[in-house]
């Protein structure tokens, strides 16, 4: 492995979240449980959208791609977690971090894209409604949901392509539970200014510009509802568009903490707890935000699952 009087890294050693053996088991349990629980919420979301025909409308296409993402972002990240967790080794290999990395950042970048299609969605349906139809087709969403995932890969094949010509020689300790951009540049020697560079483009991109289109199209659908006179028509219009209100404040938060604070000191150890919430938490959580706040799901369940309407 020494070359050159550098080390040069094969593999790296994750850090866990605890040594006590008996916290290391109480994570397990933990991991487990949410993994399991988004994989078996999101598939379910999918199997009640795919086999309901009413549901076969722009919204709940786009709902089933994030439930796609949900599935692959989790699994990308968590079994490989619980593999550390449950041995002793807690390493892995150089291609196996980039792999991660690769996805990671993928899908990542793909959900906040997908966010700001699903405001625009709602944004069409309540302040456009005479227009939905024709803006939101099924052409034009198969376009930008494919949009979605080809310009989030061409990012990350950008980031991954400048991450594998680094090397990394100081260490290979990686002061994480998984493999991230942010965390992996700290143990690279040589110059990170282009990979910085990339990353700040990315950042206001992926963050900042689609934030704001996200406000903005919920500043007009606040003042649109707040144009309709009847209570009931002010319910029914804010219920549209609640639940999906409420992950983008969620994710955006979690994942703006992790990619603007710097990598070092206790925000680190903060950043473990972040990455659990948008690579586990949310997946985990955001299929109870749609089915418990949307009565058309909760009906296509039922259909789906007779046993659920008992």
């Amino acid at each position: 492995m020494v070359t050159n009087n550098h080390t040069a890294v094969v593999e790296f050693v994750l850090q866990g979240f605890s040594e006590n053996p008996q916290l290391k088991g109480s994570f397990l349990s933990l991991f487990l449980l949410l993994y399991l629980m988004a994989l078996s919420g999101n598939s379910l979301i999918l199997m009640a959208i795919c086999l309901n025909p009413a549901l076969h409308t722009p919204m709940y296409f786009f709902l089933t791609n994030l439930a796609i993402l949900d599935i692959v972002c989790t699994t990308t990240v968590l079994p490989k977690l619980l593999e550390n967790l449950g041995g002793e080794d807690s390493t892995i290999s150089y291609r196996g971090c980039m792999t991660q990395v690769f996805f990671l950042t993928w899908f990542l970048g793909a959900e906040l894209l997908l966010l700001t299609l699903m405001a625009y969605d709602r944004y069409a349906a309540i302040c456009q409604p005479l227009r939905y139809h024709t803006l939101m087709s099924r052409p034009v969403c198969v376009l930008l949901a494919g949009s979605v995932w080809l310009v989030s890969g061409v990012s990350t094949s950008v980031h991954t392509g400048l991450m594998a010509q680094l090397t990394f020689c100081s260490s290979n300790q990686v002061r994480h539970f998984l493999c991230e951009i942010p965390t992996l540049l700290l143990l690279a020697c040589g110059s990170t200014f282009l990979n910085n560079i990339m990353i700040v483009i990315a950042d206001v991109y992926f963050g900042v510009v689609n934030f704001l289109l996200t406000m903005v199209s919920y500043g007009f659908i606040i003042s649109s509802i707040l144009r309709i006179r009847s209570a009931e028509g002010k319910r029914r219009a804010f219920s549209t568009c609640s639940s999906h209100l409420l992950v983008v404040c969620m994710y955006y938060s979690t994942v703006i903490y992790t990619y603007i604070l710097p990598g070092s000191g206790s925000s680190m150890e903060n950043g473990k707890v972040v990455a659990i919430l948008y690579t586990a938490v949310s997946p985990t959580l955001n299929p109870l935000i749609y089915t418990l706040r949307n009565k058309d799901v909760k009906v296509a369940l039922r259909k789906v699952f007779p046993t659920f309407s008992k």
